[in-house]
């Protein structure tokens, strides 16, 4: 699933060609993609409405409209992107909802697996209210982040998944933070002591940030906006690179599950606590 590196490459590389835009319809296949409201209230209401920025929350695309927000989660498979109508791409087998914009241009939702979902909403703290703090703001404190481990027992990676705790992160780049921070992932979040959690805070932002340099994963579906590949891949220390010798000290990289999720370290770099 496109993290939050991934969805902000995609926010960056759509402002160019989607802001200043007017959304004249929008059409669909697959109801279930169109979660609020329902289709005929959603396509009356985008209709006409001019694209005045882009932004992200977490890993949400947020389209701010004239009176709405279009909020779009690419889930596992989604690829947004925006094509000249007559023109076609390798994607479009596997678009379930476009929206046709003036200038002979269309945002296309390409989604193989069907779970990405768009959103039209004038209040969108409502909807996505439930999220934690960007983790590259200032509102994701360490004081904060602290206090959310007190007294935790489930393992720090699963604690890292939860978007309340911070937005964005996922599988991917808790795998890499962990690793930087030198914590093993099934550590009981409330046992890192206050070294191990401002380290911890630190690599959140130190992997992120690498991931947008690197513009996201192209591990599977994710592909930038215009369709070419990200190269984070390229430079994870363990995610993807089970039994590969460790980067930093050459011991042969772990894979285990963790909070059902597959899960990579370093059993040196990262010493399980006995």
């Amino acid at each position: 699933m496109p993290e939050l590196p991934e969805v902000e490459t995609v926010v960056r590389g759509l402002r160019g060609p989607l802001v200043g835009r007017r959304i004249a319809n929008m059409w669909h296949d697959w109801s279930p993609t169109i979660h609020s409201p329902g289709a005929a209230e959603f396509a009356a209401r985008i209709a006409g409405q001019e694209v005045s920025a882009i932004n992200r929350r977490g890993k949400y695309i947020l389209v701010e409209l004239e009176h709405d927000t279009l909020v779009i989660h690419l889930k596992m498979s989604g690829r947004l992107y925006v094509a000249a109508a007559d023109s076609t791409r390798e994607a479009d087998r596997w678009v379930h909802v476009r929206f046709d914009l003036d200038r002979g241009q269309q945002l296309r939702f390409s989604d193989v697996r069907k779970f990405g979902r768009v959103y039209l909403t004038n209040d969108v703290a409502s909807l996505l209210g439930h999220l934690g703090p960007e983790p590259l703001s200032d509102a994701f404190s360490l004081e904060a982040f602290r206090a959310g481990m007190d007294g935790r027992k489930r393992a720090i990676k699963a604690h890292l998944l939860d978007q309340e705790i911070v937005a964005g992160v996922g599988n991917i780049y808790a795998d890499e933070a962990l690793f930087r921070a030198g914590i093993h992932p099934v550590a009981a979040a409330g046992t890192l002591n206050d070294a191990q959690s401002a380290r911890l805070q630190q690599t959140i932002r130190d992997a992120l940030g690498a991931g947008i340099e690197h513009e996201g994963a192209s591990i599977n579906w994710y592909r930038k906006p215009d369709g070419q590949k990200g190269e984070s891949q390229n430079h994870f220390f363990v995610y993807g690179r089970a039994g590969l010798p460790c980067r930093q000290c050459g011991t042969a990289i772990n894979k285990t599950r963790v909070a059902q999720r597959g899960t990579h370290f370093c059993p040196l770099c990262q010493p399980e606590a006995r």
